[in-house]
């Protein structure tokens, strides 16, 4: 969907890096390798990007490389004071959890999860620590594979997490930090036999 909408996959792969990691900044070198694309492609698209002000470049990387001698890498940022950059990553996490939607529809036909939630990069929320959480019984090889597809379809790592019924039931009651920051965060809740059971009936 993105990749019509904005004219080229390799542009809707960009975009949506810099729009899940507005703090972080990019050489083309590191843009072209993490997303696996050709590096001139993404040279042009990083061109086109700062002509349109949606992106910033300047010569002053991450504190941890300010050792190396590299003084003529130019870094990449959005630019978060673009007019449009509210609407633009809202339009981005939106297109991400559409997409998540076959993979929602595969994950059904090889479990019966008792509880399902999207949290991480597809409500923006990295305090979360993972990006999809399962409860229930869950066939790995089927599910990693489904995982597969979703990662080449939003062009990044996907973390996930998968407890049985009593490992959720049991990290509830002692409110395990890791559970309880995304039940209290930006988290969507897709099922829920566990808690309200007569809901799903």
């Amino acid at each position: 969907m993105l990749n019509a909408l904005f004219g080229s996959e390799a542009r809707a792969r960009i975009l949506n890096l810099f729009l899940l990691h507005p703090e972080q900044k990019y050489y083309l070198q590191q843009v072209a390798r993490d997303l696996n694309l050709q590096i001139n492609s993404v040279r042009r698209e990083l061109e086109n990007m700062v002509k349109f002000e949606i992106l910033n470049t300047d010569k002053t990387g991450p504190a941890e490389e300010k050792h190396e001698t590299k003084s003529q890498r130019k870094y990449f940022s959005v630019n978060q004071n673009f007019i449009l950059y509210p609407e633009i990553k809202a339009l981005f996490i939106k297109a991400q959890i559409l997409s998540s939607q076959k993979f929602l529809h595969g994950l059904q036909k090889i479990c019966q999860p008792k509880f399902l939630a999207l949290t991480g990069l597809f409500t923006n929320f990295p305090e979360a620590q993972t990006d999809i959480l399962i409860v229930g019984l869950v066939r790995r090889p089927a599910f990693l594979k489904l995982i597969k597809e979703l990662e080449k379809d939003l062009g990044r790592e996907i973390n996930y997490t998968i407890l049985t019924d009593k490992e959720f039931l049991y990290r509830s009651e002692i409110m395990d930090i890791f559970l309880y920051t995304i039940l209290q965060g930006k988290t969507i809740v897709l099922l829920d036999t566990l808690n309200n059971p007569a809901k799903h009936k």
